[in-house]
């Protein structure tokens, strides 16, 4: 099925009126007590929200880019977090089996992933390498069998409370960095396997999120997500197309911030006067919008790339480094402008700015994607075009 513009528009609004409906009421309690309504989740399966960019064949929606990046923005105006599980099917968890994976993978994990059926969790981060993927202890050896046995340990891991399985990735021998990677996906019922969850984070705190530990965890040759040292490219994979939706999650908070200060400004009256009506807040709500609206041409920019078939590594990393910047910046400020009740969890504000810190660190910290943005820039073969 190809959706046209009219069909396109009609998903996003469907979005929209669903996040500002079901979720925005109700996120406030869930963010104290730390973790996602399933019955959230069972709604947005039944209108299709976890489809993504999967092909329609393995039951996705067989999204374009440009309409994945708006749909993610639309539902993380209310709460980023479900953001982050429309982006997986798509993104951290399912690119790698949608791209690497056999038939009979996407079968048993993709399609019930894109329905949302079930859900999945990524497990690349650890506790020494952060983000130097390449750099991963996690090591796994061959029994006679032809199993295979993983024992290591990744941290900041998200989903460990819903999460059916995990696609982890580990090494023969860490000294070969990249080329002695491979990927693998680890149901979470496997013996060895077990989660620690972090609690009382300063942000994202709806997530359950922390440890993924692997005691001699053994798996069948059927567990193989691509080719024995092929996992660096899995990861790559996964990685940019989750850079696509940290920015545009990162779009939708922070217009999130821009509606609420502007709802503030207009309702706050000091002295007779909305404080709508001062230069000094005209300023910020100005540079707010200014803001908000490049960080979404970048977005815009980054899926027409990857529509195109690009690798994308600058666009990708250009829109989230700045995206997350802007809402950093917009949190800030929407606190700013809401005075006091900006700390008070009676507003959505407070919560945007622990959120917004968080940003600035997932999926590779920015100070990383400005070192990669100018390396690209500086390389050889930039020098040559």
């Amino acid at each position: 099925m190809t959706l046209t513009d009219v069909d396109r528009d009609q998903l996003v609004t469907l979005v929209r009126d669903f996040a500002a409906s079901e979720v925005a009421p109700r996120v406030r309690e869930y963010d104290r007590e730390e973790h996602i309504p399933l019955d959230i989740l069972a709604k947005m399966a039944g209108l299709g929200f976890f489809g993504g960019t999967i092909d329609e064949r393995w039951g996705g929606m067989s999204l374009d880019h440009r309409t994945y990046a708006a749909v993610i923005e639309e539902i993380s105006r209310a709460d980023h977090c479900l953001g982050v599980l429309v982006s997986m099917p798509s993104a951290l968890v399912g690119a790698g089996i949608d791209r690497f994976g056999t038939d009979a993978q996407k079968e048993r994990w993709l399609r019930p992933l894109a329905q949302g059926q079930i859900f999945g969790g990524a497990g690349v981060t650890e506790p020494q390498s952060g983000t130097d993927v390449a750099g991963l202890r996690t090591t796994y050896s061959r029994d006679t069998d032809g199993s295979y046995v993983l024992s290591g340990s990744k941290t900041w891991i998200s989903n460990l409370d819903i999460a059916s399985f995990f696609v982890t990735f580990a090494t023969t021998d860490p000294s070969l960095r990249q080329a002695g990677i491979t990927a693998f996906i680890v149901p979470k019922d496997t013996p060895g396997l077990s989660v620690h969850p972090f609690k009382n984070k300063m942000g994202f705190r709806p997530m359950c999120t922390g440890e993924l530990a692997l005691d001699q965890v053994r798996v069948g040759p059927e567990a193989l997500l691509g080719e024995i040292g092929g996992g660096f490219a899995v990861a790559m994979t996964a990685v940019e197309k989750g850079r696509l939706s940290v920015a545009s999650r990162a779009v939708g908070a922070a217009q999130s911030c821009l509606d609420a200060s502007i709802q503030y400004a207009r309702q706050r009256v000091i002295r007779n006067r909305p404080i709508a009506e001062h230069q000094l807040i005209q300023k910020k709500i100005a540079d707010m919008a200014t803001e908000i609206r490049a960080a979404r041409l970048l977005v815009q920019a980054c899926a027409d790339a990857l529509d195109r078939g690009e690798r994308a590594r600058q666009e990708t990393s250009m829109a989230k480094m700045y995206a997350s910047d802007v809402f950093q910046r917009a949190a800030t400020e929407a606190v700013q402008i809401h005075g006091a009740y900006g700390v008070s969890d009676e507003f959505p504000v407070g919560r945007a700015y622990r959120d917004a810190k968080v940003f600035q660190i997932v999926e590779g910290s920015n100070e990383l994607h400005r070192t990669l943005i100018a390396r690209d820039l500086l390389s050889p073969e930039a020098a040559r075009k």
